[in-house]
């Protein structure tokens, strides 16, 4: 036999390895594809930068209202296809400009998914929507010091 004799007298003499092998090559793939799968999931995050916190990034702000309203940086535009000119105007000022789209829950899905296209037409490629955190979910509230 391959790990050594075997008598009817005595028990196994050698180690058979063979086994051992197979679970640790199986393990090391399971181990492979698990953090393939893992890595996958995650999010590419662009955090800014900054060593001392002197520079100001200019964020291109679009509230949208349900209303039919929309206003970019706080000014009040006529209509959705407005935001293409001034996100143009803005891209040629500031090479990283941000953008932030701030809708309410019932503005459809159609208008932001416009509004993101005008964005993107405009060359803006950071954009990011705003939120309302929920209280109690996701997040700690941070304890009282008292000094």
């Amino acid at each position: 036999m391959a790990g050594g004799t075997i008598d009817d007298n005595e028990g196994i003499t050698g180690i058979n390895i063979v086994p051992l092998v197979d679970i640790t090559l199986v393990l090391l793939i399971v181990m492979m594809v698990t953090a393939k799968i893992i890595v996958s999931q995650s999010m590419p995050l662009d955090l800014p930068k900054a060593a001392t916190g002197q520079n100001v990034q200019t964020v291109f702000s679009v509230q949208m209202n349900v209303n039919g309203d929309i206003f970019v940086d706080q000014k009040k535009l006529p209509n959705d296809d407005a935001v293409l000119g001034l996100a143009r105007e803005a891209r040629s000022k500031n090479e990283d400009l941000r953008a932030v789209i701030q809708a309410d829950q019932a503005v459809t899905h159609g208008r932001v998914i416009h509004v993101l296209d005008l964005l993107k037409q405009a060359g803006v490629s950071k954009i990011a929507f705003g939120v309302t955190p929920i209280e109690g979910i996701g997040t700690k509230a941070a304890p009282a010091t008292s000094q």
